[in-house]
């Protein structure tokens, strides 16, 4: 068990929760097979989110912190799916190109699940109905001319790098200096006078949603989960349907067009009223929108402020697009994984286990923010990335658990039937239980853009 403390005391330290509760308890036994030990870094990382919460409830209370446990076994399958549908079927998760693919020197992966991304790479490599097609055109290349292409044509790619080599690379060098969790804090507008509920102590707090597939949209679903109102807003025609109805239960989702006068006034009228923004938008782009992070707080002097991009926020590589699998390529993961499985291609990660640890790191600088405008009314700014993350766990020594998961049960999921506008469905149990405090959703999981942008909370949980 000495990794997942290590890995606990680690992401704790990076946001000052150390101490605040006790130790949480991780129970269970086996892990997911892997070069890297992502059970444990799972479940260290929603016990961090869990810490935020058992801060809040203590310092509003008073009294004892509550205990938080963390089920190892369903900590591992919520990095996957927590959804389980009932006579229906999720849509394939990857477009028909997206994938691995041998260059003339290695490998390189093309992450085409965007129609851009898609059009991005067929327009260095021409269109192809099928993966075979798409293979026969990548081949004729040498995998870091490739990478630049398509990155140079606005489309998401990464080839498939050593631990070593990336430790060597610019932007390895520039990540490997930054902290898990910038942070960034400034004096407020007073402390917040807040009424918590110790059975939703989240109920009232309005979180607004600007991210996207995976860690974002993690993250608030944690908060959900614990009675924050997260509103999520998207572009008019974006969609993640394989995704959303994994990560948007509890949530309102709305769209809006930021590119419009009436999109913008929407949104600055939005994070007036907020207590927390979580985005996820490469560095500059909300900027260019106007929203950039004087503006925010111009708008919002106590608002909550946490970010995420996929490559970190200094370094050549500061703005490029990313994503999860994009990632474990660049920085040896996937090359690791194939040492390890001896095998001819590269071995990602059992699941996107960036993409989760991060959201609930992300979920857990959320209730720092929160705890600080509790206790001095100080606010907070914090930043993550997908890459640092994965600095973290590439420290720990490889995994060596002998024993798998246990089956999973009927007992392993919620008796309650959640009604999803794509069929009937049911939930795993929480990962993690904190004393007095369960974790569930007040609305099912529904489709991108069916609700108003608006606050349905009568009162913000924070006086400004």
């Amino acid at each position: 068990m000495h990794r997942v403390q290590t890995f606990t005391a680690q992401m704790l330290d990076a946001l000052d929760l150390r101490g605040a509760v006790d130790d949480p308890i991780i129970e269970g036994i086996g892990a997911l097979p892997s070069a890297f030990p992502v059970t444990d870094f799972a479940s260290a990382s929603i016990a961090t989110a869990a810490t935020g919460i058992a801060a809040l409830l203590a310092r509003r209370s008073g009294d004892r912190p509550p205990a938080i446990t963390v089920d190892r076994r369903l900590a591992s399958w919520w990095l996957q799916l927590s959804i389980r549908p009932l006579g229906w079927r999720l849509p394939p998760p990857w477009d028909a190109i997206a994938g691995d693919y041998a260059c003339r020197d290695g490998w390189i992966r093309l992450h085409t699940n965007a129609p851009h991304h898609r059009a991005a790479a067929e327009a260095v490599l021409g269109r192809h109905a099928d993966r075979a097609g798409m293979a026969d055109a990548v081949r004729r290349w040498d995998k870091t001319a490739l990478e630049s292409a398509v990155v140079e044509a606005g489309g998401c790619a990464a080839e498939m790098r050593s631990i070593d080599e990336w430790q060597r690379h610019p932007q390895g060098r520039a990540v490997a200096d930054e902290p898990l969790v910038d942070v960034a804090t400034r004096a407020g507008t007073g402390r917040a006078a807040w009424r918590l509920e110790p059975m939703r102590p989240l109920s009232g707090v309005r979180v607004l949603d600007l991210t996207r597939v995976l860690a974002g949209p993690i993250a608030t679903r944690f908060l959900a989960g614990y009675g924050a109102e997260v509103l999520r807003i998207d572009p008019l025609h974006w969609d993640e349907p394989s995704v959303v109805p994994e990560v948007n239960p509890g949530k309102r989702s709305a769209r809006l067009d930021l590119r419009t006068d009436t999109g913008r006034a929407t949104l600055r009228t939005l994070l007036a009223d907020a207590d927390v923004f979580v985005h996820g938008y490469r560095p500059g782009a909300l900027a260019a929108l106007g929203f950039g992070a004087a503006a925010r707080r111009a708008l919002n002097p106590a608002l909550v402020d946490v970010s995420l991009d996929a490559y970190g926020w200094s370094g050549p590589w500061r703005g490029r697009r990313g994503f999860d699998s994009l990632v474990q390529m660049s920085n040896g993961i996937a090359d690791a994984g194939m040492k390890w499985r001896d095998a001819d291609k590269p071995v990602p990660l059992p699941a996107q286990a960036l993409d989760h640890a991060t959201g609930y790191l992300m979920a857990a600088a959320v209730l720092r923010g929160l705890l600080m405008r509790v206790d001095s009314g100080d606010t907070l700014t914090a930043r993550l990335s997908l890459a640092r993350t994965a600095a973290l766990l590439i420290e720990q020594p490889r995994a060596d658990d002998a024993r798998g998961l246990d089956e999973e049960t009927a007992e392993d999921r919620e008796p309650a039937i959640e009604r999803t506008p794509w069929g009937d469905a049911q939930r795993l149990r929480p990962p993690v239980r904190i004393d007095g405090t369960p974790m569930h959703w007040d609305l099912p999981a529904h489709a991108l853009g069916g609700d108003e942008p608006v606050w349905t909370t009568g009162t913000a949980s924070f006086t400004r």
